[in-house]
């Protein structure tokens, strides 16, 4: 029993911490603040659980706190749900207090007093201090291979097949009926086990009861998003895709030539000048959303090959099942890591590359290295063009230092964007244009007319002067996180 007590507690923080993260993504994104404050906040509540727990072992019969401590940290696993969802009604945002505010309700005390069990375990099973240090090390090699065994699972099998809903409440009750069953075993075995507060297991059901009804900006969770569809009110064919928080893609199920985001339509601009109309292009789409601008080329360029590089399955089974994708020998729509998929492209194929993997909340950084656009280089043709969707709110840090890292790559390098954001004094989407061959400003702003956008066009040298001395991004330093700012001043 102790083994399996020292496993199973030791697992469930894993959980925890793993799905947590998860749990907390659609409030305040992935980014490596996210990751560190939730990771920091399992690490400090191991630490305090364990200290606090070996303490109470010394001052009061373990086998009186076992059980309760399984019960109650089990049951407020279940808990974290609504609490998280309830409290992330109010912390949506990327700032620092928001995250490690919800960081620290998604893990701290549910996973203190799990990591309180295995200390009064090993009290109860050291019968002389010559068996210290077996007991000790045997039971924190259980406790540490329940962590792993609990780390691989979740990660390779419980979210592929479980929403993180499901994973939580179940965790939860398994602990729950664990720690129950234990309180009956050393009832009958060691005598007296003390009482198991029935407002413990009161609160285990009470929390599956408010997760059921805890508000959630899932439709449908995927491997990375809380995803939903919506029709435009406006426009009967109109459908938005939301991934987290986020409006992420416009798609007409009638019409795939019409654009809606202004984002989209500077894209559009760009295609529309890389060859004469109707003339069919090779494009490689890094991000795939609502496979938007791939299907407008299929619609204006009949011909056009395209390949769509998506990290995650469940939005392309939502692009299949509502926003009517279909694919073909055309149009290709390949899962997996965009970097990975680039380092796969043969060279030189590509007269369009697309980077529209780019959130509000957080930045895939393996996209933005001068090693991942030598990637994007090597699979353009030598008149090939890649431009990028960009986002960012003054100071501009993150786009200014894309730009500089672009510009190690190609020689000329293009901004679409919107005057105050040019000037700096906004933010929101910007749309980068890169290429080995020179770009004709005047016939890009013309198609940007023709799109019915009033962005502008800032030349190679505006470029240069608005990237100015901005960090150069590379696989060894990429600190994107901390040059983002994700949203702009209220009011702005």
């Amino acid at each position: 029993m102790a083994s399996g007590v020292t496993f199973l507690s030791s697992g469930a923080v894993l959980v925890l911490e793993i799905v947590g993260l998860r749990l907390i993504a659609p409030y305040v994104g992935i980014t490596l603040q996210t990751n560190t404050a939730v990771i920091g906040f399992a690490l400090a509540a191991i630490a305090i659980g364990a200290w606090a727990g070996g303490a109470a072992a010394d001052r009061h019969d373990p086998r009186q706190l076992i059980a309760p401590l399984m019960v109650a940290g089990g049951a407020l696993v279940v808990a974290v749900l609504p609490l998280v969802r309830f409290a992330g009604s109010f912390l949506t945002g990327a700032d620092a207090g928001s995250v490690l505010l919800l960081a620290a309700v998604a893990v701290v005390v549910p996973a203190a007093l799990l990591s309180a069990v295995p200390p009064m375990v090993v009290k109860l099973q050291l019968s002389s201090l010559a068996e210290t240090g077996a007991v000790v090390g045997r039971l924190s090699g259980i406790g540490t291979l329940g962590a792993i065994a609990a780390t691989f699972v979740t990660g390779f099998l419980l979210i592929a097949v479980f929403p993180s809903s499901g994973i939580l409440v179940g965790t939860g009750l398994v602990t729950v009926v664990a720690g129950s069953a234990v309180w009956v075993l050393l009832r009958r075995s060691a005598g007296p086990a003390g009482r198991l507060p029935a407002a413990l297991l009161l609160l285990a059901v009470a929390g599956s009861l408010l997760a059921a009804v805890a508000p959630t900006p899932c439709e449908e969770e995927t491997a990375y998003h809380c995803a939903r569809v919506v029709a435009d009110p406006e426009r009967e064919t109109g459908r938005v895709l939301v991934l987290d928080t986020l409006r992420h893609s416009y798609v007409d199920l009638a019409d795939p030539t019409y654009l809606e985001f202004e984002y989209v339509r500077a894209i559009a601009a760009v295609t529309d000048v890389l060859a004469p109309p109707g003339e069919p292009l090779s494009a490689l789409h890094l991000g795939g959303g609502g496979v938007t601008v791939p299907r407008y080329l299929a619609e204006v360029r009949p011909g056009t090959t395209s390949r769509v590089l998506e990290v995650d399955p469940g939005v392309v089974d939502i692009d299949r099942r509502q926003l009517g994708l279909e694919t073909s020998a055309d149009l290709e729509v390949r899962v997996g890591d965009a970097r990975v998929g680039l380092a796969a492209e043969p060279p030189g194929e590509r007269d369009l590359v697309v980077g529209d993997a780019f959130g509000g909340l957080s930045v895939p950084w393996q996209l933005t290295t001068v090693e991942a656009l030598r990637l994007v280089d090597r699979a353009l043709t030598d008149q090939g063009v890649y431009v990028a969707n960009l986002i960012d709110h003054p100071p501009l840090g993150f786009v200014r230092a894309e730009l500089a890292t672009m510009r190690q790559v190609w020689p000329h390098v293009l901004l679409l964007a919107r005057s105050p954001v040019l000037a700096g004094e906004d933010g929101g989407n910007l749309v980068a244009v890169a290429s080995s061959r020179p770009l004709d400003e005047a016939v890009l702003a013309g198609a940007l007319l023709a799109q019915d956008s009033t962005w502008q066009v800032a030349s190679s040298d505006e470029v240069a002067a608005f990237a100015g001395d901005a960090q150069v991004l590379t696989d060894d330093a990429a600190p994107v996180d901390q040059l983002l700012t994700p949203y702009g001043a209220p009011g702005s």
